[in-house]
């Protein structure tokens, strides 16, 4: 975590769905003045559907430009997306995020959703969590949220 008392401009989550980022994100980081970019929330706007592949293109270039808007006007920015591997995190880390790593387990994860009948994010969950990548030195990282058991 850093230990400077100012808060960095641009943060952006790293974690599998149903990790806890946008709950911490909208919780812990828009209180303290961060607003929240959520591209799944963009996807619903764009293509009243939680996924469509041929869009993914323009909604990411969607994403690009409002963060960078905000940021340009004086902003504090958490995107929150998964952000596992270093291809998705490098267009964050070239506009200087500082990654919020949201560290709950694979079975955590899977369980979550299950609970929720939403059997569509559980194959996304496990390609994520088998493709994910280490954060790398040169990229950034804030804090760590471990996730705690509630029976701990």
């Amino acid at each position: 975590m850093s230990t400077d008392l100012t808060l960095p401009n641009f943060l952006a989550t790293s974690g599998l769905p149903r990790s806890g980022k946008s709950t911490i994100a909208r919780k812990i980081y828009q209180p303290m003045g961060y607003t929240v970019v959520n591209p799944d929330q963009f996807r619903l706007t764009m293509f009243g559907q939680r996924y469509f592949a041929p869009g993914e293109p323009a909604l990411w270039a969607t994403i690009y430009h409002v963060v960078d808007a905000l940021l340009a006007s004086g902003n504090k920015v958490i995107l929150d997306a998964t952000c596992l591997n270093s291809e998705r995190r490098a267009a964050w880390v070239r506009r200087g995020a500082e990654f919020v790593v949201v560290d709950t387990p694979y079975e955590e994860c899977v369980r979550r959703a299950q609970a929720e009948n939403d059997e569509y994010i559980l194959p996304i969950i496990r390609r994520m969590w088998v493709s994910r990548e280490d954060i790398q030195d040169f990229e950034k990282v804030y804090t760590v949220h471990k996730w705690q058991s509630e029976k701990t």
